[in-house]
């Protein structure tokens, strides 16, 4: 049985919308760790808003690492209400979330891994479906833009697992549900 991981990228304020500005904290060790998570993956869990921009940028992408041969082919479970088709190796996720996700945990063998998508993770921590959060944490200050958690988020509890520091200043929070 797989887990669901969720990778966000994240601003010292939350913001997760639109990450250019992480472009200057990305070298090499960044590559590294983005690398071994998306490795450690059977497929990808994406909302709709993730998924249509990954559509449009990454099939024509390649790289001498392998990094984007293996985005490009692996599985892709799309959650939408709207779309109608799915292209890019990806299928929709339609009707019952819960039962839909539970689904796929239990189809494949490694992470099924979530970047970006906020109100899918929101959904799936509410399900109690997200089992690691991993919120790749840059210095910046955004000021404006898509939170990860807006203001109204229902109350969760985390415990830290453990973190993983870059050279750059960006920092990985890897945490798990505290069930209390």
């Amino acid at each position: 049985m797989s887990k669901i991981v969720a990778l966000v990228y994240v601003s010292l304020d939350g913001v997760m919308e639109s990450p250019a500005w992480t472009g200057p904290y990305f070298n090499e060790e960044h590559g590294e760790y983005a690398h071994t998570r998306l490795f450690a993956s059977d497929a990808l869990l994406l909302g709709r808003e993730t998924y249509e921009g990954f559509v449009q940028a990454w099939p024509g992408m390649t790289d001498e690492d392998g990094f984007a041969d293996r985005m490009n082919a692996m599985p892709k479970h799309v959650v939408s209400t709207t779309l109608e088709t799915a292209e890019w190796n990806a299928t929709l996720v339609q009707g019952d979330l819960a039962k839909e996700v539970a689904a796929l945990k239990e189809r494949y063998e490694q992470d099924i891994l979530i970047y970006g998508s906020g109100a899918l993770i929101r959904s799936l921590i509410a399900e109690g479906l997200v089992d690691e959060l991993k919120l790749w944490v840059h210095p910046v200050v955004v000021g404006e833009g898509k939170r990860l958690f807006p203001e109204g988020t229902p109350t969760s509890k985390w415990a830290l697992a453990g973190t993983t520091t870059f050279s750059s200043g960006a920092i990985v929070l890897d945490y798990r549900p505290n069930g209390e």
